[in-house]
């Protein structure tokens, strides 16, 4: 593992050696998956646009003018229309070929916009999530209890079809798909029960895509089983927050010898001085160096200013 002196050193001699020329956003998040040094750190934050009732256009938008304004290296695209409900309850549901049309225009859009010289990922949240929000978080709880093999069939069924659109996305042109799982932790599922009626459907999702070279698990929660998602998995990244959870960065770098996203507290971020989030990334960077990205563990809140998000670009000096 690097030192902090040992690494801003590398860097600097990265950058001298790499020319004045700046790097695009894709060069350097190739070349940190190559683990090799970068002309300065790659970074990405995202929040919510709140617009999953408008067009795909719009989100489209949103997602290229944050990117451009905040100069960051990965495009998280958010994903936030609606899963089809079923017209008649759970025993309508059926699977769906192309559950998120609007989502996967605004792909085709972003990638147009991006001409590729950045690389994009689409958020998906695990089946379960979208069977919270079809059918409500404290329904999930009564079926698992009184019907579990009916919730099994539902989550498959939700499983494949978001397969379906993960593929698609693959197929606009996204690197790879950003698989949020907020339900493996005690407040939710219990280990066994996120074994259960959780893991075979996240897998499902993400062997669709597995040869993708940029597939990133999201662990979200304070609480979250970070050790049933260290080996085994077909990604290439883990985003989670070192602050929510309490578990080092250099404990998942011992843990996980791949791409670490995070180092950034969300929980501060709107209060952050850039000198205070400068510090943030070069503690992160001293623990995952070179295999890293700062990002936040989270999206940052939904009310931070533009003025609050740019101290981030500058804290990295973007």
């Amino acid at each position: 593992m690097q030192s902090r002196r040992r690494f801003l050193l590398s860097a600097a001699a990265a950058g001298a050696a790499l020319g004045a020329a700046k790097m695009t956003p894709r060069e350097r998040i190739d070349r940190i998956l190559k683990g090799q040094d970068t002309d300065r750190p790659a970074f990405s934050y995202w929040y919510h646009f709140q617009d999953e009732n408008e067009p795909p256009e719009t989100h489209a938008r949103n997602t290229l003018d944050f990117h451009r304004r905040l100069r960051t290296d990965l495009v998280k695209v958010m994903s936030d229309y609606p899963y089809p409900k079923p017209p008649s309850g759970p025993g309508s549901l059926r699977e769906e070929a192309d559950p998120f049309p609007r989502q996967v225009r605004a792909l085709e859009l972003i990638r147009d916009g991006l001409g590729g010289r950045a690389h994009f990922v689409e958020t998906v949240f695990n089946p379960w999530n979208q069977a919270g929000k079809v059918f409500g978080k404290a329904e999930l709880q009564r079926w698992k209890a009184e019907d579990p093999a009916g919730l099994l069939r539902a989550l498959d069924i939700i499983a494949r079809s978001e397969a379906n659109h993960a593929r698609r996305a693959i197929a606009a042109g996204a690197s790879g798909v950003f698989l949020a799982i907020d339900n493996a932790q005690p407040d939710t599922l219990s280990r066994e029960e996120y074994r259960r009626f959780s893991e075979p459907f996240d897998r499902m999702v993400v062997d669709a895509v597995r040869q993708a070279p940029l597939n990133i698990l999201h662990l979200h929660g304070p609480g979250v089983y970070l050790d049933l998602f260290w080996q085994g998995w077909p990604m290439a990244a883990i985003n989670y927050s070192d602050y929510e959870t309490g578990v080092p960065i250099a404990e998942a770098r011992r843990r996980f010898g791949g791409l670490l996203l995070g180092g950034i507290n969300h929980l501060t971020f709107r209060t952050s001085t850039v000198e205070q989030l400068k510090q943030q990334w070069m503690k992160a960077r001293e623990a995952a160096a070179p295999r890293h990205i700062v990002t936040p563990g989270c999206s940052v809140p939904d009310e931070s200013t533009g003025e609050e998000m740019l101290r981030l670009t500058e804290a990295v000096g973007a």
